[in-house]
């Protein structure tokens, strides 16, 4: 474990590239690569590792919601995943994808997870190993979750309501134009059919990125807690709801929040502005 690392509130759950090298090939460990760009796979990654799709993989095909316990079981099976398997996720963009795998397998209980600091840019920076090999494991019997956790980790649009009437804290992690509503949509990405521009009334602007180095690493405990405590004044014991456009900004987050700086209670609201920027009557602020 890295010095910087280990002065995090949950310093198990980061792992380092030269910890993901050592340990890509325990058994008990599974490496999996999650992306936006769901191609970066297949140019090559980390010896062993398996692909999870968010869009394929994660989520319902019909309904706007995440796959169902019985999917998720058949999920973690089909890449030889036990319920004792410690999964490690790493993947694009500052590792903000791999932070969106690791909390939907968080609605199922699946604790034993953690992120490669650094994510895919890091690896490849530092010139470690890259495979095209697909890896093959053994399918194991991954027994079906008796329910998905939403409550835990996991806030709808009538909760966020609420929390923002009771004028409770809320980050949005958006750009500052998507969050002024200039944008209704990321710089640079297409438009994703949302109506109206702006923010959830209350909510704090603090994009996502933020809290992410150039290398992709986590910035220190120190800036963190300047950046959310000092900054935005959130408390350790505040009940925190995070939100982007789908969900997948909001939950890296989620997980800084939550596992770096040690806050007891975050939420991450997945329906975000796709769903608050097309709800009738849904109050918003620009």
């Amino acid at each position: 474990m890295s010095d910087k690392i280990s002065h995090y509130a949950f310093p198990e759950m980061l792992v380092t590239t030269d910890w993901v090298a050592q340990h890509a090939g325990d058994p008990d460990v599974r490496i999996v690569e999650s992306n936006e760009d769901i191609l970066l796979y297949s140019t090559g990654h980390v010896p062993g590792a398996v692909h999870i799709d968010w869009r394929e993989d994660l989520n319902d095909q019909l309904v706007r919601d995440y796959l169902n316990p019985e999917e998720f079981a058949k999920l973690c099976s089909r890449h030889g995943i036990t319920p004792q398997t410690q999964v490690v996720f790493y993947g694009d963009k500052s590792n903000w994808w791999s932070c969106y795998a690791l909390w939907v397998f968080h609605l199922f209980g699946h604790t034993n997870c953690k992120i490669m600091d650094g994510g895919r840019a890091k690896w490849v920076a530092e010139g470690k190993p890259l495979s095209r090999e697909i890896p093959s494991y053994a399918k194991s019997d991954y027994p079906v979750p008796p329910k998905r956790l939403d409550a835990e980790i996991r806030a709808f649009y009538d909760q966020t309501l609420a929390h923002a009437q009771a004028k409770l804290p809320m980050v949005d992690v958006r750009s500052p134009k998507e969050f002024s509503g200039e944008l209704t949509h990321m710089p640079e990405y297409p438009q994703e059919g949302v109506l109206r521009g702006g923010h959830i009334p209350g909510a704090k602007s603090c994009p996502w990125a933020t809290a992410a180095n150039a290398d992709g690493t986590f910035k220190t405990v120190e800036e963190l807690r300047a950046i959310y405590q000092d900054g935005l004044g959130f408390k350790q014991d505040d009940d925190i709801i995070a939100y982007c456009r789908i969900g997948e900004r909001s939950s890296h987050t989620w997980f800084v929040l939550k596992y770096l700086l040690g806050h007891t209670k975050v939420r991450n609201y997945d329906g975000s502005w796709t769903e608050w920027g097309n709800r009738v009557r849904s109050p918003i602020e620009k």
